[in-house]
């Protein structure tokens, strides 16, 4: 059996993680179920971890879990043969950072996180064509590479085409120090 942190957390490794980032509109969420796609064809077990700016719900009403909740549960699991979800209310607590969140993810080899514009983690940065808003690369340290629908002359990071998820996939793999293809 293995003890639980009071935090909660197991104290395993943290699986790596690479963000990808960008302003509303810009195509992350395309993006990261493409990189989804072609990560776990290489046999790569991928968990995502994606940040919400607004209010947001996936208990619902006339649901059990959203009794127990509503009733005064401050965490409710849900399980199955199939899923396991944990409603986790946060009440005056502050959110947790985005190192915890990954440190729950004890059975995959990489996580993808999306959005989180800022902080240490590495990541992709998405520019679109149409899409105008200020560059994150500047203001936020660990942006690798910008992932462009459109040539960007005078970028000083590489550039990586949005159509080619399989190079991009490469650029992750590579930087966070695993292998094209998982070994089974």
């Amino acid at each position: 059996m293995q003890c639980l942190g009071e935090d909660g957390l197991t104290g395993l490794p943290q699986p790596p993680a690479f963000g990808i980032a960008g302003y509303k509109n810009s195509g992350k969420t395309t993006l990261i179920v493409a990189l989804l796609q072609e990560l776990s064809s290489r046999g790569w077990r991928v968990g995502t971890i994606k940040h919400a700016h607004h209010d947001f719900d996936i208990d619902h009403p006339g649901k059990d879990s959203y009794l127990h909740r509503t009733a005064g549960a401050t965490e409710v699991i849900v399980a199955s043969a199939r899923r396991v979800a944990h409603i986790r209310e946060l009440g005056d607590q502050n959110p947790p950072g985005l190192d915890e969140l990954i440190a729950r993810l004890v059975s995959v080899d990489l996580v993808l996180v999306e959005g989180w514009k800022s902080g240490a983690h590495p990541r992709l940065e998405l520019r679109r064509a149409g899409v105008p808003a200020p560059a994150i690369a500047g203001a936020a340290p660990g942006v690798r590479a910008i992932v462009s629908d459109t040539p960007l002359p005078g970028e000083t990071l590489p550039v990586l085409a949005r159509d080619n998820v399989a190079r991009i996939a490469d650029f992750i793999l590579e930087a966070v120090g695993l292998p094209a293809r998982r070994a089974l």
